[in-house]
């Protein structure tokens, strides 16, 4: 069985048809899915639509054996009321079933003080933070200074990284176009990510989305190499999001030679042990 850590049930694109909780219940079930965190997005960057956090709540209440609750708050949105605005409201979220926050993928830099107050908040009750770094969400450098910055700043966050920003830096040749793309030539060793993932054990990563499939695959042979000596950091995820939607992460990680250890931890360990489930 599997744990999905990346999925929405809303409308998130004007392009694609909505996701519903019996289409995507349906698909876990045809896929081995044993329970799925539908993330909320509250900020104008991230979609076409809001999903709001509220709706998801009620989705994870309805569905308590299928569904893990995460939160999200823009953190432009109440800055002016100071950083102990943003503790109130994430843990009333908290109060009500939310064990993470995210996706955080809103239209300043990953560092910026206004997001700081949300790490602050998450740090203090020790929630999990999924987060989106492209060239125009959360954005930082190739090397990923900001993000390292926050890794050692909130120690009692467990980030979990995303998207095109992030999984770009997994070779060392990368450069701020990649950043913003699904860059598919051979892995250059010595990138970022294994680097961070030495240093700090508050970083973790999804493998959702053609960001994480892209970065892994690339260069298989690496790819497989990266998801062994990380297993303890990374969990299977989809952002599965429309109904169309093609899904390489399964075939994927049914093809990587794997240790039984990392391919439990991946599938489905190490999320269980993240969220408490």
């Amino acid at each position: 069985m599997l744990i999905d850590t990346h999925v929405h049930v809303g409308r998130v694109w004007d392009t694609y048809e909505p996701m519903t909780p019996k289409i995507m219940l349906d698909w876990m079930d045809a896929h081995e899915i044993d329970m799925a965190v539908p993330l909320p997005l509250e900020s104008p960057e991230s979609a076409s639509y809001y999903i709001p956090t509220g709706d998801m709540l009620a989705l994870c209440a309805e569905h308590p054996d299928r569904f893990i609750a995460f939160c999200v708050v823009d953190p432009r949105m109440s800055v002016a009321r100071g950083r102990e605005s943003f503790r109130s409201i994430i843990g009333s979220y908290v109060d009500q079933g939310a064990v993470g926050f995210g996706e955080v993928k809103v239209g300043i830099p990953m560092a910026d003080p206004r997001l700081q107050a949300i790490y602050e908040a998450c740090d203090d009750l020790r929630l999990p933070l999924v987060f989106h770094i492209d060239n125009v969400r959360c954005t930082d450098t190739p090397t990923l200074d900001g993000l390292e910055a926050m890794l050692r700043a909130y120690p009692n966050v467990k980030f979990i990284g995303h998207a095109p920003g992030f999984w770009s830096a997994i070779s060392a040749d990368v450069t701020k176009e990649d950043m913003g793309g699904y860059p598919n030539r051979p892995v250059v060793p010595g990138g970022r990510l294994d680097a961070l993932f030495s240093a700090y054990d508050n970083l973790y990563a999804d493998l959702s989305a053609g960001s994480a499939n892209t970065a892994l695959t690339r260069d298989w042979e690496f790819g497989q190499g990266f998801l062994e000596r990380n297993h303890q950091r990374l969990m299977f995820a989809t952002d599965y999001l429309h109904p169309a939607q093609e899904v390489p992460q399964f075939d994927m990680f049914a093809a990587a030679d794997l240790s039984a250890d990392a391919r439990a931890a991946i599938g489905s360990g190490n999320a269980r042990r993240l969220l408490g489930v």
